[in-house]
């Protein structure tokens, strides 16, 4: 008999009495846990198929340790770019031990009970005749006024003024004469 079953995220093949690493589960080592999303259970020729879950089905386990996985390096390199990185990691995985695979009669989580609240009128108690109102709390003597901020007079922009030149005005630039390969003289 075996069962395919999701725990913490991944499918796993399981049959009762097999050891298996999953994903770091919260619990003590010694205390049994139990997982209800089976997708699968098969024993002898006859296979249930769940859609997506079977709705009774469960696999108890005993958490058997706590461990953590062997150390994958991560190397990143940009090559003529001097940039180099080198990261390791350890997975952290519980070990458990496949007890019993049901396919019925699925431990039941707790249900909350509804709490039954009935309205009751407002009790009113009886108050004074005069009641004086309350007084306003008078401000702080450390309390300070917010600090007037001066006026600043803006100066409109004037407008942009183009320089006119007169070309006469300036002396044209003389060119040299371009010299020749057989030419040398300075």
């Amino acid at each position: 008999m075996y069962a395919i079953v999701s725990i913490a995220g991944q499918q796993f093949k399981v049959e009762k009495g097999n050891k298996v690493f999953v994903h770091r589960l919260p619990g003590e080592i010694g205390e049994t846990v139990s997982f209800d999303k089976v997708l699968l259970i098969s024993y002898d020729e006859k296979t249930n198929v769940g859609s997506p879950f079977l709705p009774d089905a469960f696999v108890q386990a005993q958490i058997v340790s706590h461990n953590r996985g062997d150390k994958v390096l991560v190397f990143k390199k940009k090559r003529r770019k001097g940039y180099q990185k080198l990261n390791g990691h350890r997975q952290y995985f519980t070990q458990i031990l496949i007890e019993n695979i049901s396919e019925t009669g699925a431990p039941r989580k707790a249900e909350k009970k509804k709490s039954v609240v009935t309205k009751t009128e407002p009790v009113i108690e009886d108050t004074p005749a005069e009641v004086k109102p309350a007084e306003p709390l008078a401000p702080k003597a450390s309390a300070r006024k917010p600090a007037v901020k001066a006026k600043v007079e803006v100066k409109p922009k004037k407008a942009a003024t183009r320089k006119v030149t007169d070309k006469a005005a300036k002396p044209a630039a003389k060119k040299m004469p371009a010299k020749s390969k057989g030419d040398t003289s300075k």
